[in-house]
């Protein structure tokens, strides 16, 4: 059944029907981010990942984020949520709450309890993020730095060396380091610090990381999520040389069109729009070749697909709503412009699915959605299986639904 829906989507994606392969691949990556703030407003918890079902259909989750300083050393941004908030039985993964005066609490003690439950999943601890890379580019500028940051990394979070309490407290959650700096050589958030040598000194980064995970345990994964623009790219990465370093890296197939434009276009679209107005044309497909052509091996290449959408208002001018213009971002639950799937799959409004650019979008004469389903992450996952990629990234797991009906369209075909 798998290889009929393969052959399918192959033939609708443009693919020969003889290259899909006979035997199923098992090597794909199932990569899922785990929002550390998430245990708040939206009250989605660790415990949550295992109920939905979602660990059992993941090979990877990247606990997100951990901050540098500026002083250039690795710290939490939350140590409440990370490892000190006596957790419920309610909220627990073994459905037992935390004792008072145990050694480790929080997040981290239930990503433990986690991984005892799903052995195979492996935990990443995921450093910097939008908010969290302003100090990337003077924690790398020197080899002393970029030694003394790695150590930090490591002695933190693997190490579990954990501000308050007995040394190793937290050894054993994390099998790994997934890089987020947002971005070296470019802007991201205000304030960021940037140098044009940011982009050589990732890759020695990159190196004195790998070699410290190495001394440290030779089974440490160390992964990098890197941007979809290619102007950003080549700014900021020597792709060739950086991929050799990482066990996979994670690349940017969202955030393609945002409510920071002022006419509404795909979020995450597969395949370059020939409707798109913009002079850049971005898409998946164009992403992934921008990585290819600059060196990057396709099995290193997972594939990150969004579970929220970018949503505009006051968009008036008929038609099905698409790339025209906006008054501004459509409010959602948490926020201007954002919307969670789990709450976008219940909006009133026409749905529109263009399967040739990979696509589809909600609108209801005012509020244009750009978002994914679970069809048209099973058409990404075809796509990333016939291509020979390396499997798919969810940003983020807390907004999908009660079913992980998205993890589980990604599971049905990369497995």
């Amino acid at each position: 059944m798998k290889k009929k829906v393969l052959i399918t989507l192959a033939l609708l994606l443009g693919f020969s029907a003889v290259s899909v392969p006979a035997e199923a691949r098992t090597e794909f990556k199932r990569v899922a981010y785990f929002v550390q703030w998430g245990i708040y407003g939206r009250n989605y918890h660790v415990k949550d990942v295992d109920a939905t079902g979602a660990a059992a259909k993941l090979t990877h989750l990247n606990y997100a984020f951990g901050f540098v300083n500026a002083e250039g050393a690795c710290y939490s941004a939350d140590p409440w949520a990370d490892w000190q908030r006596p957790v419920p039985a309610e909220q627990s993964v073994d459905g037992v709450a935390d004792a008072p005066g145990q050694a480790l609490n929080g997040n981290l003690n239930q990503l433990r309890k986690l991984k005892a439950k799903h052995p195979d999943l492996k935990v990443l601890i995921s450093l910097g993020g939008w908010t969290g890379s302003a100090y990337f580019s003077d924690a790398v500028l020197t080899a002393e730095s970029r030694a003394a940051l790695a150590r930090s990394c490591i002695d933190l979070w693997l190490r579990g060396n954990l501000p308050g309490l007995e040394p190793g407290a937290g050894a054993g959650v994390f099998d790994g380091i997934d890089l987020d700096w947002e971005w070296p050589g470019s802007a991201g958030a205000e304030g960021n610090v940037i140098r044009p040598e940011d982009r050589r000194n990732f890759t020695l980064f990159v190196a004195e990381l790998r070699s410290q995970l190495r001394a440290y345990s030779r089974s440490a994964q160390l992964s990098a999520f890197l941007p979809a623009a290619a102007a950003k790219i080549d700014a900021g990465f020597e792709v060739r040389e950086v991929f050799k370093l990482l066990d996979f890296a994670t690349i940017q197939g969202y955030d393609l069109h945002g409510t920071w434009e002022p006419q509404t276009g795909h979020n995450g679209n597969l395949f370059r729009d020939r409707r798109d107005p913009n002079p850049v044309k971005y898409s998946v497909d164009q992403t992934v070749r921008d990585y290819l052509s600059r060196g990057a091996p396709g099995r290193k290449i997972v594939v990150g697909v969004p579970a929220y959408g970018q949503g505009w208002t006051g968009v008036t001018s008929g038609g099905d709503g698409l790339y025209r213009p906006a008054t501004g971002p459509a409010q959602g639950k948490w926020g201007p412009g954002t919307e969670d799937y789990k709450d976008l799959v219940s909006k009133p409004g026409k749905r529109y699915r263009d399967l040739r650019t990979g696509a589809m979008w909600l609108y209801d004469g005012n509020e244009f959605w750009s978002y994914d389903d679970p069809a048209m992450l099973l058409e990404k996952a075809a796509y990333i299986r016939l291509k020979g990629l390396g499997g798919s990234m969810l940003w983020s797991i807390d907004q999908d639904d009660s079913r992980a009906s998205l993890t589980s369209a990604l599971y049905t075909v990369l497995r």
